[in-house]
């Protein structure tokens, strides 16, 4: 187990009245334990409880010999999970469950009175995974460091030859060249006004000259995310394209320059909205300015209007503004950017000076 993690993940239980949890997520898991196991329909918990219990109820199938410091309570295909996981639970006390734990294993749970009562314990895991330790920060650098390599390579494969699709299938195999364990993310090669959706699903479309390119791309390296997003020119680029460029890097570093500790997610969100509104492009921003992450490309927390938390030390997330203008184009650039003591540091290093493809 690590114990420090859990450790404050059982403070906060004690400090909300919450004497046992059981987590079902396969990040949440892999957190407090080092096991990353995908159960699939199978059903796999870790229980815990303020007095020091930590049991792992697990399916033969998988390949765990043992975890430090917690019991393996082990069940076969043919047995009724639920059953076993009635023994542990304390039916006097409140129950903390897994906001994605499935349905059918909760109710038969509750229909069983297994507990007093049942409580959404995922925001205190949450909250605590939101501040990365010197272990995970130097995890996502590596993994930044990877993404970096990679977004250069990328970009000097575009080719009329090559459609999105076949991009994506080029970025693939230079993740597995550079050590990566496969995207975080299903990425995003969009051309021209494919780029104006900012969720375009890459299709047979090719690159013509004067097209804008977006790249937003990521990928794992032991089990931790990156995430950036570039945008370049494919042979030339117009006056006013360039300048929609210019305004969207603006705002990227201007939101960049405003994170530190204390700060408010919406105070972020506003110093990159307001350079794209004062220009008069707002109503083409059209979604929040980022996202928190780590062991999942979006872990809890996002840099947005409402979100109204102040940025702490180890906190990492996206700055990632952009303008879309429907059958034209589209312009995102994002970074991560952890918050330190002191201020931020950006852990995306390719350049977002403006990039012409020849």
């Amino acid at each position: 187990m690590k114990q420090q993690r859990l450790n404050k993940i059982l403070q906060e239980m004690e400090r909300q009245n919450i004497p046992q949890m059981l987590i079902s997520s396969p990040a949440s898991i892999f957190y407090l334990t080092g096991k990353w196991i995908e159960p699939g329909e199978r059903m796999l918990t870790l229980y815990i409880n303020t007095n020091g219990d930590k049991k792992l109820l697990i399916n033969e199938l998988f390949p765990v010999n043992a975890i430090e410091g917690v019991e393996l309570i082990w069940y076969k295909d043919t047995d009724e999970p639920i059953g076993r996981l009635i023994n542990i639970v304390d039916k006097t006390k409140v129950l903390g469950v897994d906001k994605f734990w499935p349905a059918h294993f909760l109710i038969k749970l509750m229909e069983r009175n297994a507990a007093a009562g049942f409580v959404n314990g995922s925001p205190i895991i949450d909250r605590t995974r939101m501040i990365k330790d010197a272990e995970e920060i130097q995890l996502m650098k590596d993994s930044s460091r990877i993404n970096d390599s990679v977004m250069e390579e990328v970009i000097k494969t575009l080719s009329e030859e090559y459609s999105e699709k076949k991009m994506v299938n080029i970025l693939a195999e230079i993740y597995e060249n550079k050590g990566a364990d496969g995207f975080s993310f299903s990425p995003i090669v969009a051309y021209g006004a494919n780029a104006a959706d900012p969720h375009h699903d890459s299709d047979s479309s090719k690159v013509q000259k004067g097209n804008n390119v977006i790249f937003d791309i990521g990928g794992v390296r032991k089990h931790y995310c990156s995430d950036m997003t570039r945008t370049v020119f494919y042979k030339e680029v117009s006056d006013e394209h360039k300048a929609v460029y210019n305004l969207v890097r603006e705002a990227n570093l201007t939101a960049i320059d405003k994170v530190k500790p204390g700060v408010r997610f919406c105070d972020i969100d506003k110093a990159a909205r307001d350079v794209i509104e004062n220009a008069g492009y707002g109503k083409y921003f059209t979604h929040r300015t980022g996202h928190s992450i780590g062991i999942e490309v979006h872990d809890f927390g996002d840099v947005s209007s409402v979100n109204t938390e102040e940025v702490a030390p180890g906190m990492i997330f996206s700055i990632e503004p952009g303008i879309y203008l429907s059958g034209d184009i589209g312009v995102r650039i994002e970074d991560l950017v952890l918050v330190t003591e002191t201020g931020v540091e950006v852990l995306n290093k390719f350049t977002k000076d403006l990039i012409i493809v020849k």
